[in-house]
Protein backbone atom coordinates (compact mmCIF):
# COMPACT_ATOMS: atom_id res chain seq x y z
CA UNK A 1 0.00 0.00 0.00
CA UNK A 2 1.22 3.47 -0.84
CA UNK A 3 1.24 5.94 1.46
CA UNK A 4 1.35 10.10 1.22
CA UNK A 5 1.21 13.10 3.37
CA UNK A 6 -1.51 15.36 3.92
CA UNK A 7 0.59 17.99 1.83
CA UNK A 8 1.60 15.96 -1.24
CA UNK A 9 -1.89 14.75 -1.11
CA UNK A 10 -3.13 17.78 -1.76
CA UNK A 11 -0.56 19.31 -4.38
CA UNK A 12 -1.37 15.86 -6.34
CA UNK A 13 -4.62 15.02 -5.66
CA UNK A 14 -5.73 14.27 -9.25
CA UNK A 15 -2.73 11.70 -9.51
CA UNK A 16 -3.24 10.13 -6.74
CA UNK A 17 -7.26 9.76 -7.32
CA UNK A 18 -6.02 8.45 -10.65
CA UNK A 19 -4.43 5.52 -8.70
CA UNK A 20 -6.95 4.41 -6.60
CA UNK A 21 -9.41 4.26 -9.30
CA UNK A 22 -6.65 1.54 -11.10
CA UNK A 23 -7.15 -0.18 -7.58
CA UNK A 24 -4.63 0.92 -5.96
CA UNK A 25 -5.17 1.67 -1.89
CA UNK A 26 -3.38 5.00 -0.44
CA UNK A 27 -2.70 5.57 3.05
CA UNK A 28 -2.87 9.01 4.34
CA UNK A 29 -0.26 10.26 6.98
CA UNK A 30 -0.35 13.36 9.32
CA UNK A 31 3.04 12.96 9.60
CA UNK A 32 3.91 9.83 10.61
CA UNK A 33 0.07 8.93 11.82
CA UNK A 34 -1.85 7.25 9.33
CA UNK A 35 -5.46 9.08 9.48
CA UNK A 36 -7.48 7.71 6.60
CA UNK A 37 -7.57 5.70 3.31
CA UNK A 38 -8.49 5.80 -0.26
CA UNK A 39 -9.79 2.52 -1.65
CA UNK A 40 -11.31 1.98 -4.51
CA UNK A 41 -15.67 1.26 -4.63
CA UNK A 42 -14.98 -2.29 -5.53
CA UNK A 43 -19.05 -2.92 -6.47
CA UNK A 44 -21.51 -0.23 -7.29
CA UNK A 45 -24.95 -1.09 -6.35
CA UNK A 46 -27.67 -0.31 -8.77
CA UNK A 47 -31.06 2.05 -7.31
CA UNK A 48 -33.62 -0.97 -6.99
CA UNK A 49 -37.56 0.06 -7.03
CA UNK A 50 -39.77 -2.81 -5.65
CA UNK A 51 -43.63 -2.43 -5.52
CA UNK A 52 -45.20 -1.46 -2.32
CA UNK A 53 -45.86 -4.88 -0.14
CA UNK A 54 -49.49 -6.54 -0.73
CA UNK A 55 -52.35 -4.60 1.51
CA UNK A 56 -50.16 -1.72 1.81
CA UNK A 57 -51.62 1.61 1.00
CA UNK A 58 -50.66 4.17 -1.12
CA UNK A 59 -48.14 6.71 -0.80
CA UNK A 60 -50.69 9.16 -0.54
CA UNK A 61 -53.18 7.69 1.86
CA UNK A 62 -50.49 6.99 4.64
CA UNK A 63 -50.99 9.24 7.95
CA UNK A 64 -48.35 11.71 8.87
CA UNK A 65 -47.38 12.37 12.77
CA UNK A 66 -48.23 15.16 13.84
CA UNK A 67 -45.99 17.98 13.88
CA UNK A 68 -44.05 18.58 17.11
CA UNK A 69 -44.76 21.86 18.95
CA UNK A 70 -41.67 23.04 20.57
CA UNK A 71 -40.55 26.21 21.26
CA UNK A 72 -37.34 26.04 19.81
CA UNK A 73 -35.01 28.22 17.50
CA UNK A 74 -33.97 26.13 14.53
CA UNK A 75 -31.28 28.43 13.77
CA UNK A 76 -29.94 29.07 16.98
CA UNK A 77 -29.58 24.87 17.60
CA UNK A 78 -28.43 25.04 14.95
CA UNK A 79 -25.52 27.66 15.38
CA UNK A 80 -24.86 25.50 19.05
CA UNK A 81 -23.82 22.85 16.79
CA UNK A 82 -21.78 24.14 14.62
CA UNK A 83 -20.05 26.13 17.25
CA UNK A 84 -19.31 22.85 18.97
CA UNK A 85 -17.16 21.54 16.00
CA UNK A 86 -14.79 23.84 15.66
Amino acid sequence: MRQVRIADLKARLSEYLRAVRRGETIAVLDRETPVAQLVPIRERRALSVRKPAPGAPPPNRVRLPKPARLKLDVVTLLLEERQGHR
